[in-house]
């Protein structure tokens, strides 16, 4: 999996690195049991602190999606992806809440917001189901 961290963007480094990696478990680039590159390894590679990677790390084993193994280290899920629960779901429309405001704010259209939603959705399972990416 190849990671892209932006310097310039208003997102934390510890973000921009764990939606990277939950998309690489979620799209399959990244299959259960697969070790993650370790902490120091990751954070010389981009360049960046070892301790924005052990954020993002701990962030992921938080959240479910990888293992922490004092001989292996990172591990990604071997039973896969957490399922979409009530709790995430919760969370889930905690998170949109404030992009949905915006939107709304800005005037955009609520068919509009949810075709972008769609795409966005639809691409990564697309790209999960290994099948063309629109």
């Amino acid at each position: 999996m190849f990671v892209r961290i932006d310097l310039e963007s208003d997102v934390p480094i510890y973000t921009q690195l764990t939606n990277q990696i939950m998309e690489g478990i979620a799209t399959g680039e990244l299959k259960p049991g697969e070790a993650l590159p370790s902490v120091r390894s990751l954070a010389a590679d981009l360049g960046i602190n070892l301790h924005t990677v052990n954020k993002a790390y701990t962030i992921l084993k938080d959240s479910g999606f990888i293992q922490i193994h004092r001989q292996k280290g990172a591990v990604v899920q071997s039973g896969g992806m957490p399922p979409a629960d009530d709790a995430y779901k919760e969370r889930l429309a905690e998170a949109l809440r404030p992009m949905a405001a915006e939107s709304l704010g800005r005037g955009m259209s609520l068919e509009d917001w949810l075709a972008i939603c769609r795409a966005s959705f639809e691409q990564l399972k697309a790209k999960r189901e290994g099948g063309p990416i629109s």
